[in-house]
């Protein structure tokens, strides 16, 4: 028996060791430079291509323009902000120097609750650190506040992987050492959060790389997966929908009419079940455009037309 338990620690330990060796010095520490409006601070960022790209949560880089990353190596090079979207929490920045080899994308969709994760970032100032654990739940879509604004980061991943100040913007990788999430601690609560690499995210980090920003639409909705009665999921075709935990006071779909507890069945006439159904639909072409939505409330079909805004450049 001991050495049975023997061995599956050892291959425990084999798989974070070797993602930790793989991740460690890609992963920068960036000190934000203290310009603007937005202060100093600290947090972690992923190299993501040969080029210098990093990737980090936009509210590390808050409205700085710039800082420092330092590697692991010792190495360390100014960066400068290249764009930022505060409703997926992503940045990009671009170091002006030497880069270590960067590393793999992986893909949040093929994420099982109970799956080995393992966070490298750089949390308090300590580079190079790693933590391990489990996916502990996933397509959350949870409130995030800084001051008195509120916006929704959509779709987290959440892990009981130890997460500390610093670590914001480091990597959530799968066994393979390919980064699957960005670390992030906005949500508060003691919550292990990352935002999912994934189609949705591709397209915002490749937009910030080739526009500085990306137009977003905004609902404000939180959500989160919901089975549905069984008539009505043989109705409709598919077994879940999206409750609807919080409608933002004031936003498209408060004055849409729609309200916590309803559940979004469709969206723009597309079937929608998971955060990242609806997120794909809440780019550019969506702004100020009418949307039809068909929810399920108190054991009825109910039909609403929302008319999405531009999510506001305000500062993450």
């Amino acid at each position: 028996m001991s050495e049975t338990g023997d061995d599956a620690l050892d291959a425990y330990s084999a798989v974070v060791t070797r993602v930790a060796a793989e991740l460690t010095p890609r992963v920068a520490a960036l000190r934000v430079g203290s310009q603007g409006r937005g202060g100093g601070g600290t947090g972690s960022g992923v190299v993501f291509t040969e080029d210098g790209y990093v990737l980090t949560n936009a509210h590390v880089v808050g409205r700085s323009r710039g800082g420092t990353a330092a590697f692991a190596d010792g190495t360390s090079a100014p960066f400068r902000l290249v764009g930022a979207d505060p409703l997926s929490d992503l940045a990009v920045v671009r170091v002006d120097g030497p880069t270590p080899p960067p590393a793999v994308l992986g893909e949040a969709s093929r994420l099982k609750v109970g799956q080995l994760v393992v966070a490298v970032g750089t949390p308090l100032g300590l580079a190079g650190t790693v933590t391990a654990g489990v996916v502990s739940a996933l397509g959350r879509s949870l409130p995030a506040r800084s001051g008195d604004t509120l916006r929704i980061v959509e779709d987290v991943i959440q892990t009981d992987a130890a997460l500390n100040p610093g670590n914001s913007g480091g990597a959530l990788a799968d066994s393979h050492a390919h980064v699957v999430g960005v670390n992030t601690a906005v949500a508060g609560a003691g919550l292990g959060l990352a935002v999912p690499v994934n189609d949705t995210t591709r397209r915002i980090i490749g937009t910030l790389v080739s526009e500085g920003r990306v137009r977003r639409a905004f609902l404000g909705l939180v959500s989160s997966p919901a089975p549905l009665p069984p008539a009505l999921a043989e109705r409709v075709g598919r077994p879940d929908g999206l409750r609807l935990v919080e409608v933002v006071p004031g936003s498209p779909a408060a004055r849409a009419g729609l309200f916590a507890g309803d559940v979004l069945l469709t969206v723009g006439g597309q079937p929608v079940s998971t955060a990242q159904s609806v997120q794909r639909l809440m780019f550019a072409e969506a702004i100020g455009k009418d949307l039809p939505i068909t929810v399920w409330r108190r054991a009825a079909l109910v039909d609403v037309i929302a008319r999405p805004t531009e999510l506001s450049a305000a500062a993450p």
